[in-house]
């Protein structure tokens, strides 16, 4: 991969309409990267539908993209009579084909966790790509296993102590490529002799910074464009009064039932110089909150409209949120809670545009002393600035969107998104940002 650059595929003839189709999981985290791409190409001019859960439908049509619903089946443990993940997949491939027969997309994105959409177009022979709407997890093997939330290793001993470990890990990668061989033969498909067959070897986009992903070689299908981001309209809300530095408290949709995190912020934060805006998600707390003098706490806000006013944002390090803040230029506390939150958090921790709390530490005392830490470090907010000014000089929505139409017009992908980071030090990242940023 090159550096990053204004036009970084290339100023791309328009390509006639085409008709595309879009598939996602229905949880934020994998819908909205979807919707924003799809609001992407729907700009371009091409007929978009998008299938994904019942509950996104107006956004979606409001975004004048057409919504088709996607097969909603438990999966284990959850759900009254759940089904194997794979088993899902047999049934979900089956409701949908009917879908792609009749659209005859000349393309289709399928989410990393959406199976369906992919192997209904292998079946019919259409050109497929993946959507991973976070950092990569297909990790080279000198990288910590992903979501542990290790950093990149610095010294020899490190990337062999991981190497061994990725052996265990590659046991459990051949497993799954029997499993969903298994599946594929289900669906009058041939097996794969490789693993991570849910990506796809045509296209694979991945919508993070290229600045969070450590340095490797890439295969000549998979591209860094960027985060794609979109959310539900919203109002704004009022912000706490005062001209001291607004801390945002962001935590996850999904994780940390009890608010542990919400509850050490306000705890933490009562009487330090700073303005406090906290949300609770429309999850309601079970027992009540110790809101501070400085601090506003509300259901529900958006984070587009809301975190160009902040300092600093507090959460748990859910990509979409990360992603978000970064892009405003607004450096993280990162607490992560779950799964890939670790490995975002160590991320962003290695960028340089955040500091990192591990969960064991999300207690009052420890946030307030990561707070400040951040506040009072200049390269911190320096980094996620940079990070700001890469999103706005490279459109990642567009970049992607030209990926699609190239693969759907069957030109070859051999002209590189330029993306930055690959195969550089962290150090040398910062000074590249810098250039291709003015």
């Amino acid at each position: 991969m090159g550096m990053g650059g204004r036009n970084a595929i290339g100023a791309a003839p328009p390509t006639p309409p085409l008709r595309i189709l879009l598939g996602a999981f229905g949880d934020p985290g994998h819908a909205f990267p979807m919707i924003a791409l799809g609001r992407a190409l729907a700009a371009r001019g091409h007929d978009v539908t998008l299938q994904t859960w019942t509950r996104w439908r107006a956004h979606i049509e409001a975004e004048g993209l057409t919504f088709a619903p996607a097969p909603e089946y438990h999966v284990f443990p959850s759900g009254p009579e759940p089904l194997d993940f794979y088993e899902a997949i047999v049934h979900a491939t089956l409701d949908t084909l009917p879908l792609v027969q009749e659209l005859g997309p000349a393309v289709v994105v399928a989410d990393i966790l959406t199976l369906a959409p992919a192997l209904s177009a292998e079946r019919l022979g259409i050109p497929c790509a993946t959507l991973i709407p976070h950092i990569n997890p297909h990790t080279g093997a000198d990288f910590p296993i992903y979501s542990i939330g290790a950093r990149l290793p610095r010294t020899p001993v490190g990337r062999a102590f991981w190497r061994r470990l990725h052996r265990r890990v590659e046991n459990g990668l051949e497993r799954g490529r029997e499993e969903l061989n298994s599946t594929r033969r289900r669906l009058d498909l041939p097996p794969l002799s490789h693993v991570h067959g849910g990506t796809s070897r045509q296209l694979a986009l991945v919508a993070t910074f290229p600045q969070l992903e450590y340095p490797r070689v890439w295969p000549s299908h998979a591209h860094v464009v960027g985060p794609l981001m979109w959310e539900p309209p919203a109002e704004d809300v009022a912000l706490p009064p005062g001209d001291l530095p607004l801390v945002l408290i962001a935590p996850s949709t999904s994780q940390d039932p009890r608010h542990r995190l919400l509850h050490s912020s306000l705890r933490g934060l009562a009487d330090a110089p700073v303005r406090v805006l906290a949300t609770w998600n429309r999850r309601l707390p079970s027992r009540p909150l110790p809101v501070p003098a400085n601090a506003r706490v509300v259901d529900w806000l958006s984070y587009a409209r809301t975190m160009p006013h902040c300092d600093l944002v507090v959460c748990h390090a859910g990509h979409g949120t990360l992603a978000r803040a970064l892009s405003l230029g607004c450096p993280v506390v990162a607490c992560p809670a779950a799964g890939d939150m670790n490995e975002n958090a160590a991320r962003v921790d290695w960028a340089g545009a955040g500091v990192r709390l591990p969960r064991r530490f999300t207690s009052p005392r420890p946030l307030r002393l990561a707070v400040e830490h951040a506040l009072a470090t200049p390269s911190i907010r320096a980094r996620a600035q940079e990070l700001a000014r890469w999103t706005r000089v490279n459109d990642p929505g567009q970049t992607a969107a030209m990926l699609v139409e190239r693969l759907a017009s069957n030109r070859p992908l051999t002209d590189r998104v330029e993306t930055l980071g690959v195969g550089l030090e962290p150090t040398t990242l910062r000074l590249t940002a810098e250039c291709s940023a003015d």
